[in-house]
């Protein structure tokens, strides 16, 4: 449960996320914890935000410190290649419960997220799924809102922080999974 989007407009980009965290009807406010930040930075202006299990965030943090040789969010092959080795560390080192309910073609990851780097912004699915965008995307629950303001903002702001801004506050008024304050990072594009 979450709202994470991403943005580019004017060759910069932003990530951006919401920071509730929910362990079922139970809402981790950010005024009662200190690591409320769902963006992970890391290695040469990369960023990554995470949806999904609140395990997630602290696991792949301690992947990208001690796997950073793996790492290389450059574009969508890399990412997906980043992925696939990743896979197998996920589930011998983390203990990754790969079993979805469903009947996947492959098996998941359990994570999404979206990339932000100086080549652009990138979603990255629990398939292994990479996908490039060229104006802005959102994941998380409040994605549907997020998505839904970033479009009507995109034509009244020049700068990718203020669209950005706009769908991570629609996904906080709107999903029960969502809520402010909001963390963003925003970069130039190569």
């Amino acid at each position: 449960m979450s709202t994470i989007v991403a943005v580019i407009k004017n060759r910069q980009a932003c990530i951006a996320a919401d920071s509730l965290t929910s362990f079922g009807d139970t809402r981790q406010a950010a005024e009662f914890v200190s690591d409320y930040e769902k963006i992970i930075a890391f290695a040469d202006h990369n960023h990554i935000g995470i949806v999904g299990s609140a395990a997630h965030h602290l696991v792949m943090q301690n992947l990208l410190q001690k796997h950073a040789d793996k790492i290389d969010f450059s574009d969508r092959f890399h990412i997906f290649e980043t992925m696939r080795q990743l896979h197998p560390i996920l589930k011998e080192e983390y203990f990754l419960n790969s079993k979805d309910e469903d009947d996947d073609s492959y098996e998941s990851s359990r994570v999404d997220a979206l990339i932000m780097n100086r080549t652009g912004i990138f979603g990255l699915y629990s398939l292994r799924e990479v996908d490039q965008y060229t104006r802005f995307w959102a994941v998380g629950s409040g994605a549907e809102f997020a998505l839904g303001a970033m479009q009507v903002a995109w034509d009244q702001f020049d700068e990718a922080s203020a669209v950005a801004r706009a769908g991570i506050e629609a996904g906080a008024c709107f999903d029960t999974g969502s809520a402010l304050p909001m963390t963003s990072y925003s970069l130039e594009l190569d």
